[in-house]
């Protein structure tokens, strides 16, 4: 069983979707540890209206926050400070995919960041959406997971982009485990579809 960590080179760039079609491919446990906004429809439902297996369990955030800010904004406005300690990984035998915040260096609290909460033996996946400065927030994502060390792959997301995929794995080397189009909806037939297709390279 693994731990599967998904990040994006920034936000809105597609993690939830991606989230929800790991979960399918792997009939995986999904954990958001952290939702800053949006609590009436957050992630997690998101993505539990999203997936169509039976065994996939979903586990409650540890940190649950009124306003769609960064984290350690968003805990301030609540009046409480988030803490490494209280973010325990859930107990499950089943393979399990954590969705980040964000990317990897926002704050939490005024010493640690996203990448804080991967633990050495998960295996990273960051979802990159092609926008003018992609590239490089791309590249400055993956190497920083490379150099410490984790095991690091790719889902590209939205309008395929062909100079810009190709330089990002030319110059990383990093997997590609596929790519989810800028479809007109996602519902779970469109997102088990994908499941399918990504299966193999998960």
């Amino acid at each position: 069983m693994h731990t599967y960590f998904i990040t994006g080179i920034g936000t809105d760039v597609g993690k939830t979707i991606a989230s929800a079609i790991v979960t399918e491919a792997l009939e995986a446990d999904y954990w958001k540890p952290i939702q800053a906004g949006e609590l009436e429809y957050c992630d997690t439902k998101k993505v539990i209206d999203l997936v169509s297996n039976k065994n996939s369990k979903f586990h409650k955030n540890s940190y649950a926050l009124q306003t769609p800010m960064s984290p350690h904004a968003a805990a301030e406005i609540d009046g409480i400070s988030i803490e490494l300690k209280h973010i325990k990984t859930p107990k499950t035998k089943n393979n399990l995919v954590i969705e980040g915040a964000g990317g990897l260096l926002v704050p939490i609290n005024n010493k640690n960041t996203i990448i804080d909460l991967i633990e050495p033996d998960y295996k990273v996946i960051v979802v990159s959406r092609h926008y003018l400065g992609s590239i490089n927030h791309s590249l400055l994502t993956i190497n920083l997971l490379q150099n410490k060390g984790f095991d690091v792959s790719i889902i590209f997301s939205g309008n395929a982009h062909k100079t810009t995929e190709d330089i990002i794995t030319k110059m990383t080397k990093v997997k590609v485990i596929g790519r989810i189009d800028e479809e007109p909806y996602f519902d779970k037939n469109v997102v088990k579809a994908y499941a399918e297709e990504f299966r193999d390279n998960l």
